[in-house]
């Protein structure tokens, strides 16, 4: 009899060692769901914190563009009393509007030229084999070590010895030269990843590379053009030191030194030059919010590859 007693308590203490095993895993199992929750609300407080951060002063900036000069002074962070629209339409008659159409022209003409040239430039260092094509890239990718400050006096030399200096062309060439480098690399890397079998195809039925490039490359690489289109914007829009300098003329200024005519040292109307500055955050915004599922996708998309 003492044997089978042995064996019913070995049996006995092998069942709870199996009953302690899933309670030790679901344990390390809650602890582990606790420590990710922690660091779950953690990021999102500062995300949250972050997007006061960003958010709030834009905020601040739309609401005191209802008010008069007056009222921001004394009331700065409150709501207007008065909901002044009418400096909207003062913005825009006083010069606004011809600044606006001015950064339109300059931007679109600056993405347009900086999509096209880095894009072929991206399907050539890809697809053709070529002497010195390391190289090549080496010197696009070295233009991203160059400052735009570092390069004003030769850059205005050049810009009046070539006759465009306060005109158009001045600050499109000029932004369009510091955007290909970053652009050439996203698009190159997103070049990398389309299959080498879908080229060969067309070539077989007698495609040149120019039909490769319009017919394969630019409809499948829409999310990362869009990409290079929104940075490249981003950039031109917003750049205000070029704009200063190379353009001297009210009718072909921009609106990021054009609304400099709005500021006065003794006399400023603030709710006038606060609503010329939401006027003018507004197409990138727009231009996000649109673009936006492709500027992620691109972004992801053109940084695997190297």
């Amino acid at each position: 009899m003492k044997p089978i007693e042995s064996q019913g308590d070995s049996g006995a203490v092998s069942s709870n060692a199996t009953i302690a095993k899933p309670a030790k895993i679901n344990a390390k199992a809650k602890k582990h769901k606790q420590g990710f929750s922690i660091v779950v609300g953690i990021i999102f407080l500062f995300l949250l914190l972050y997007f006061v951060a960003i958010a709030y002063p834009i905020f601040w900036m739309v609401v005191n563009s209802f008010k008069n000069t007056t009222e921001i002074y004394n009331d700065t962070w409150g709501l207007p009393k008065e909901w002044l629209f009418s400096n909207y339409s003062a913005a825009w008659e006083q010069g606004v509007s011809s600044y606006f159409v001015n950064s339109l022209i300059i931007t679109i003409g600056t993405c347009i030229l900086t999509v096209l040239i880095s894009s072929l430039c991206a399907y050539g260092l890809t697809r053709f084999q070529i002497k010195g094509g390391k190289f090549l890239l080496l010197f696009v990718s070295a233009g991203l070590m160059f400052s735009p400050q570092s390069g004003l006096i030769p850059l205005y030399e050049l810009i009046q010895k070539m006759g465009i200096f306060d005109t158009y062309w001045a600050l499109i060439l000029t932004f369009t030269a510091y955007r290909i480098p970053l652009t050439v690399l996203l698009i190159r890397s997103f070049f990398l990843g389309i299959p080498k079998e879908l080229e060969e195809s067309a070539y077989l039925d007698g495609a040149t590379s120019l039909d490769v490039f319009v017919r394969i490359f630019l409809p499948m690489s829409k999310p990362i053009m869009f990409t290079g289109v929104i940075l490249t914007a981003y950039y031109s829009w917003n750049e205000f030191l070029f704009s200063m300098l190379f353009i001297q003329t009210e009718e072909v200024k921009p609106i990021t030194s054009g609304l400099l005519v709005f500021k006065d040292a003794l006399n400023t109307n603030w709710g006038v030059l606060l609503a010329g500055l939401v006027i003018s955050a507004i197409p990138l915004i727009a231009i996000f919010l649109m673009m936006q599922k492709y500027f992620v996708r691109g972004l992801a998309e053109g940084s695997v590859k190297g």
